[in-house]
């Protein structure tokens, strides 16, 4: 059965939602509710049927199993937010007027994010 389409209000509040969900820190966001949130994004590509946004549901996929394997590597899910970061930059460009702010915080705030968990686990093994 097929999941109904999304509702432009509720894109936006899912993506206001994630933006205040990282604002907040990673250690302040349940990995329960990293994982609902993660898996709600990468529904919501891979039934878009846009080709573009499939790479990011892969993405959000390979995001799902670093963060469930049961040993949390940094620098590799630093990584993947990194990407997340450049492929949510990329879908700005072509993004509606009324979510390109949205989509550059999420943007800023994933590559952000990224860069410090590679950065701290870099600085560790030294």
């Amino acid at each position: 059965m097929k999941q109904p389409t999304p509702t432009d209000q509720e894109n936006a509040d899912l993506l206001a939602n994630t933006i205040h969900a990282l604002q907040g820190g990673l250690t302040a966001l349940p990995l329960s509710a990293a994982m609902e949130n993660t898996e709600v994004w990468q529904q919501q590509f891979l039934q878009s049927g846009q080709p573009e946004l499939q790479n990011i549901a892969r993405e959000f996929g390979n995001l799902q199993s670093m963060l469930s394997s049961g040993k949390l590597d940094g620098p590799s899910i630093g990584r993947c937010l990194s990407m997340l970061g450049a492929q949510t930059s990329e879908l700005m460009r072509s993004a509606p007027e009324e979510r390109k702010l949205g989509l550059n915080q999420l943007s800023t705030l994933l590559l952000r994010i990224g860069g410090d968990l590679e950065a701290d686990n870099n600085g560790k093994k030294k």
